[in-house]
Order: structure tokens, then sequence, then C-alpha cells
């Protein structure tokens, strides 16, 4: 985990408002007053510091956006500490050293409730970062052939994702009794088989296969843009992969934390998400 305070950055922050940098460290936590200057646009006279960790991208990047743009008119005061696990961000918003967390999805975050005993509030989806589907061979999955092979992650709980992925384009059928799919309980409803790859070799399998579900990292470290060069790209609509914000239930920071929810959600925020990752490695879920 890296933090830089805020006051660090804020001169370069005022210079270049549009332009995000690292993100700010932890603060105090607690709410503090302070008179808002005139020139801040009719930002509240009480300002509220919300701690919030975050991955660094898009997560982080996203809430320096808001807190350098949007923020102050909300009566808020953003201070961001920056999380490289999936660990410590839940266990630090449960110990009260944050005051929400951006990072995870709904089915990542009721496990770690139902593991852990946590009792957090999720907020509505707010960004996808895609599955594609992509091909050396074939322009389009109406094309593949007879016989025809696609690649999917090795990876359990990302298999069961693109293989949610396969069945919007009618080529599979998702089990019905709640187990999590894959690739030995979907029903194939084509002419063609599976092969498991690693993740970081999918790109590098794509000579060798007629298709494949490649997560938006790994594509992108293969020189794949999903904007460009997927013929399918998952939607961000009803799915369950795409990340929130959340909060303890308890808090005693609800209103503040439900107005960043709100900024999170806002037109500005949709537009920056599509201007700062036009490869569509990251799109808004709103």
């Amino acid at each position: 985990m890296t933090s830089i305070r805020k006051s660090d950055v804020a001169a370069a922050a005022a210079a270049f408002a549009l332009v995000l940098a690292g993100c700010s460290g932890s603060g105090d936590s607690g709410e503090s007053t302070a008179t808002t200057p005139a020139e801040s646009g009719g930002a509240s006279a009480e300002t509220v510091t919300l701690t919030v960790g975050a991955s660094p991208s898009p997560h982080a990047k996203i809430l320096q956006y808001i807190d350098e743009n949007l923020a102050a008119d909300a009566g808020l005061d953003i201070e961001i500490v920056e999380y490289s696990d999936y660990i410590q961000p839940n266990e630090a918003l449960d110990g009260g050293d944050l005051d929400a967390n951006f990072f995870q999805t709904v089915p990542y975050l009721e496990t770690q409730e139902a593991e852990n005993g946590y009792d957090f509030e999720a907020g509505e989806g707010i960004h996808l970062e895609p599955l594609g589907v992509f091909s050396n061979k074939v322009k389009s999955l109406s094309e593949l052939p007879a016989g025809a092979t696609i690649g999917v992650i090795s990876d359990t709980s990302n298999q069961a994702r693109a293989l949610a992925v396969l069945e919007a384009e009618g080529l599979v059928k998702l089990p019905t009794d709640g187990s999590d799919a894959n690739v030995n309980n979907v029903e194939i409803l084509g002419d063609f088989t599976f092969r498991e790859v690693d993740g970081p070799q999918l790109v590098r399998s794509l000579d060798d296969v007629d298709a494949a579900v490649i997560n938006g990292n790994y594509a992108q470290e293969g020189g794949l843009s999903l904007a460009n060069d997927a013929i399918v790209t998952e939607s961000p609509e009803n799915n369950p992969a795409v990340n929130i914000l959340a909060w303890k239930a308890d808090s005693d920071k609800l209103d503040a934390v439900k107005k960043l929810e709100e900024l999170l959600h806002s037109a500005e925020v949709k537009s920056y998400i599509e201007s700062e990752w036009t490869d569509g490695s990251v799109i808004p879920a709103f």
C-alpha cells in the first residue's frame, strides 16, 4: 500500500485539474470543518473528509477526478488510500480506518462478509473492466468453423464469467442448479470444444484456437484493444462483475458517503471514464 497526502499534490492539481496523478494518502478519518472560500463555487461551509480505500487504477483515478473537480461543491474532501491487494481494504473499512472503499464486486463483497462477519452496504455498479472475445481467424462468432476450439481462462472464477459471455452469444447454456459454471458443466450449443489456458497465455494462444475469451488486463498486456480488436465485448448490464462503492452499515458519515455515491454516478464521471479509457478497458456501468 502506498499513500501520498493531498497537500503534496495540491500545487500540481491546481495546474493540471484534469490530469490524474497518484492517489492521496489517508488523513484524519473524522469530520473536519472548514469555511469554504467564495471562489470554491458554492461548496458547503462544512466540509466532510472521507477516507476511501481504492485499487490504483481505475478506482483511485476516478476518485482523484472527483476530488479535484466535483467534491468541493458537494462539501466533501476525499482522502484516497491505495491498496495493491483485495484483503486489506475490507479489513481497514471494518476497523474504522476507512469510511468507504472502492475496488470490489458485489459477489466478492458478499463472500468476504460471509467469511469475516463484515456488515457492509454496497452502492450501485460504477464501472466494468470487461472481458472480450478475440480471434485471429474469424471476424464474428457466427463464422466459427465446425469443430472449432475456443480458449477460456483456466482460473475457475474468471472461467464462469467467460462462459457467461458465451452464453449471451448463444454458444452455451449455463447450469441452472446454482453451481458455478465451468467447461465441464455447461451445455455446448454448437460444434466446438474448449481449451483451458492460463490467463497470461491467452493472447499467445490465439493462433492455436479459433477464438478466446480474454480478461481486459491480459488483452492489454498482449497488445490488444477491447475497443478495436475484440469481436465481442462483455456488457455491464445486469453484470455482477461491475465494481461498487462499499461502506459500513452503521457509518457515522452515511450522508457524506451517499454524496460520494451520487458523484460516482454523475454525468461528469461517466464522461471522464469514457474519455480516459478510450481503449474500452474500463466502461461505465450506469
